[in-house]
């Protein structure tokens, strides 16, 4: 379990202990993960964190991002339908959403919401529905109920939705020639884009709302959620995680090969619009294009930001593949094109089987971000031998480090465990735990202790300290 898995399982099992969920401005996210998670937890059994399992806990990412691949169905009226199939194809196989899916982090639902945001958006604005309205709001909400990054896909949203409008005053002007009494060709919508901005905007108030107060049981949630801007912005300039500009482009196509299709879908959308045919592959290309520039722009980088950026590549890898299908003819032609997008599908699917089942926790695999190394599951199995060895009932374990994660969920299973800063007095206890430059007090009074390493994550290590044998 990687340290963001382990926090967000202390969150879920405090829920399930009874607790009510807090919003935390400074390091926390939004409580949508945790609220569709409970569920499914409580039908596994839990009714505590100890209960919990990694099965129970991946199982909502897991689902989520599996109904993220039936919202291609959803798209085809946009992009049509064989784009959205090589685009879902690539999601079943690609390797950022098959190895975040199996996270227990807010990534997979947050690309699920943008996803629904953006179709619900779409319906909303062509069809003029409320209810197309109130499902963008909702959807929007549940972004920001996410993750706080969800005003910088607003922000790329909007601008898309600018150009686009832009774009098609353009095209619907009447030719000059045609003189000034002619009627326009598209009926002034300026009441029906109010009621829709309206309904979609009251919808994402409320839901706000309802999420950060856990449904009215903690206002202060609004005011927190008011503080997590300068936060934001702050963990934006990098605070550890600064990476160059570049550093998303090998994690989504190392060998560039969606890229060049990718490119393909650009000029198929470009031509597309210019001819007056569909003008989503246009939209798309403006937001996934912005979206790259915002997230590579910040210093702040993560691989699992990246699966933000499969969604808009997925998509123009399926326009362009479709584009070229299109220009295709003759059935040789087409067997030799069907065999290329197979075997663009192939390569993606052997970069998962890399990626994320021959080896996932691996320091070298870059979609294992400072993960936990698999010595760290010895811990817990060494601490219940040793605990039968001395025949303790409940012992009692202090673990002195300055950052114990993601040792609560390794350590949930024992009912007393404390945890302490170095330098803090931890008292009595059958066991401790520590990071490998205990203070000199705590030093000088282990110094009969028996140690054991266990690799936490690269370059981090913990010391299982044991007392020594009673004397006869």
């Amino acid at each position: 379990m990687h340290t963001d898995e382990a926090v967000n399982a202390d969150i879920l099992g405090e829920l399930l202990a009874g607790g009510t969920y807090h919003y935390d401005p400074q390091d926390r996210h939004g409580p949508v993960l945790y609220l569709l998670a409970k569920p499914i937890a409580q039908l596994g059994g839990a009714k505590k964190l100890a209960d919990l399992t990694e099965t129970e806990l991946r199982l909502t990412p897991a689902l989520v991002g599996s109904a993220t691949i039936l919202l291609f169905g959803a798209a085809v009226e946009l992009f049509g339908f064989l784009p959205c199939l090589i685009a879902a194809l690539l999601f079943v196989v690609g390797p950022l959403p098959v190895y975040y899916s199996r996270y227990f982090i807010h990534e997979t639902l947050f690309v699920a919401a943008t996803f629904g945001l953006i179709l619900s958006g779409a319906q909303a604005l062509q069809t003029q529905s409320g209810r197309w309205a109130a499902l963008a709001g909702f959807c929007a909400a549940l972004m920001l109920g996410c993750k706080e990054t969800a005003v910088l896909h607003f922000g790329a949203l909007a601008a898309t939705g600018l150009i686009g409008g832009r774009w098609r005053c353009r095209t619907t002007e009447p030719p000059a020639s045609a003189g000034p009494e002619l009627p326009p060709v598209e009926p002034a919508r300026g009441a029906p884009m109010g009621k829709i901005s309206f309904i979609a905007g009251a919808v994402f108030l409320l839901t706000t709302l309802l999420l950060f107060t856990g449904f009215g049981q903690n206002w202060q949630g609004l005011a927190d959620l008011g503080h997590a801007l300068p936060r934001f912005l702050a963990r934006a300039g990098g605070e550890g995680h600064e990476k160059p500009f570049g550093y998303y482009f090998p994690l989504l196509d190392p060998l560039f090969i969606f890229s060049i299709v990718a490119l393909a879908g650009i000029y198929a959308a470009i031509t597309d619009a210019v001819t007056g045919a569909r003008k989503a592959g246009l939209l798309l290309t403006v937001y996934g294009l912005l979206i790259l520039l915002i997230y590579s722009a910040v210093p702040y980088k993560t691989p699992w930001l990246a699966l933000n950026l499969w969604l808009p590549l997925a998509l123009l890898c399926g326009l362009g593949a479709g584009a070229i299908w299109e220009q295709i003819k003759t059935p040789t032609g087409r067997w030799i094109a069907g065999l290329a997008i197979g075997a663009l599908i192939v390569v993606a699917g052997q970069q998962t089987k890399t990626l994320a089942f021959d080896d996932p926790a691996a320091e070298k695999n870059p979609l294992a971000y400072a993960h936990t190394g698999e010595d760290l599951a010895r811990l817990p199995l060494r601490l219940t031998q040793l605990v039968k060895e001395k025949q303790l009932a409940e012992p009692t374990i202090a673990v002195v480090a300055a950052d114990p994660w993601p040792l609560p969920w390794y350590l949930r299973k024992f009912a007393r465990v404390g945890y302490w800063q170095p330098g803090q007095e931890p008292g009595a206890a059958d066991f401790f735990i520590t990071s490998t430059d205990p203070a000199e007090a705590l030093a000088q009074r282990l110094k009969d202790y028996r140690p054991e390493f266990f690799g936490v994550r690269p370059n981090v290590l913990v010391i299982l300290w044991t007392p020594p044998p009673a004397q006869p």
